[in-house]
């Protein structure tokens, strides 16, 4: 029989104002503590952070992200956690200052907490690290034998963020079904190098009916800083549910597609989510799949404010030559577009990116 592995932080707390219990759930971790978070997050919740973890008898550490998960950030964190003979290492924020935290602890061991501020990524709930140059380009995947012991979110202070985050964040989680079940079909292994759970499938599963089911509401709800039970749905579906999903059900096309896209500079103001969402129509384009059916998941796109053009991702008119540094990326023999379940060239890429387009802007 094959082998199976499904695995998950060891614990999850989400809620309105549970960043002021912080200390309460970090405190069986360890004594001392570095928070990891770019000088903004820092200025707005590092007081609130300090003040728990103190209160819970915790010595604390703020230090300033400087923006980008690359291996030069990474070592200089794990050196400040080295240097404050921490054991616990928060990362707060977005998804690079959480993964940078992520990857220095794997220098210098010990517990690590995620805090998202965000909810634009399934990176909290993950064992994955996006490691990317300097300058913004995607690198790799570095896959690590842990994942965070706790991952606190804040649906408050999630629904005070910019809402195009939040939307990115549903553009991220929007991937994960169609990616899971794109590697099952095809009896592709997971980033654990095995095959997917039935778990897995079914949370993956769960991630784009709960978007379905409350996305645009829960938007509509960001829009104006309130927090409902279609937000606390979507906060879930963004982060718990895509990032199990992902990561026990599998990676396909669409993931693959976004990394060729960060090669483009024109693309580096799009958000993860945003390229993400491109690759997704264009990998449900790359199947084959019916024109009703990607003209409903780009609708449904569409009215959560999500692009759906190559335009609205920096692209407005891109030559033969730029598809083709993307489509070569995105078909590089490590990618995960391999996991589709039929062969796939550059051609096959490029092509898709063209009619996921034409399919875009027929919406607007």
């Amino acid at each position: 029989m094959t082998t199976q592995i499904f695995r998950s932080p060891a614990g999850y707390v989400q809620g309105r104002n549970v960043i002021d219990d912080l200390g309460t759930h970090a405190e069986p971790l360890g004594e001392t503590v570095v928070v990891l978070a770019d000088e903004l997050v820092l200025d707005l919740f590092g007081d609130r952070v300090r003040d728990s973890l103190e209160a819970a008898g915790l010595e604390v550490a703020l230090e300033e992200f400087r923006g980008e998960c690359s291996e030069r950030e990474i070592e200089r964190v794990a050196d400040v956690h080295a240097d404050h003979d921490a054991d616990v290492i928060v990362g707060m924020g977005g998804g690079k200052a959480i993964d940078t935290a992520r990857a220095a602890r794997e220098h210098t061991d010990g517990a690590l907490v995620s805090l998202p501020t965000v909810a634009s990524t399934d990176a909290p709930t993950s064992s994955v690290a996006v490691i990317y140059t300097e300058a913004g380009e995607f690198v790799e995947f570095h896959v690590y034998e842990r994942h965070p012991e706790l991952v606190l979110i804040d649906t408050e202070v999630i629904a005070s963020a910019p809402t195009r985050l939040f939307r990115g964040g549903i553009g991220d989680a929007l991937a994960t079904w169609f990616e899971a079940d794109a590697a099952y079909r095809s009896g592709a292994t997971t980033i654990f190098g095995t095959r997917s759970t039935r778990t897995a499938q079914e949370i993956a599963k769960l991630a784009y009916t709960t978007l379905r089911d409350h996305g645009r509401s829960a938007v509509e709800a960001v829009e104006r800083d309130a927090v409902t039970e279609s937000v606390e749905a979507v906060v879930e579906a963004n982060t718990l549910l895509s990032g199990l999903g992902f990561e026990s059900g599998g990676l396909a096309a669409a993931h693959a597609i976004h990394n060729g896209l960060t090669q483009l500079e024109a693309t580096h103001e799009a958000t993860h989510g945003e390229k993400v969402t491109i690759g997704t129509l264009a990998q449900l384009v790359l199947e084959g799949r019916e024109d009703a059916f990607v003209e409903d998941v780009a609708g449904f796109a569409n009215a959560v404010g999500l692009p759906t053009t190559l335009a609205e991702i920096g692209l407005e008119d891109p030559s033969t030559e730029d598809l083709a540094v993307v489509a070569e990326a995105a078909c590089a023999e490590e990618e995960t577009i391999h996991n589709e379940p039929v062969p796939v060239t550059p051609d096959d890429v490029r092509d898709s990116l063209v009619g996921a387009d034409a399919i875009g802007r027929r919406l607007e």
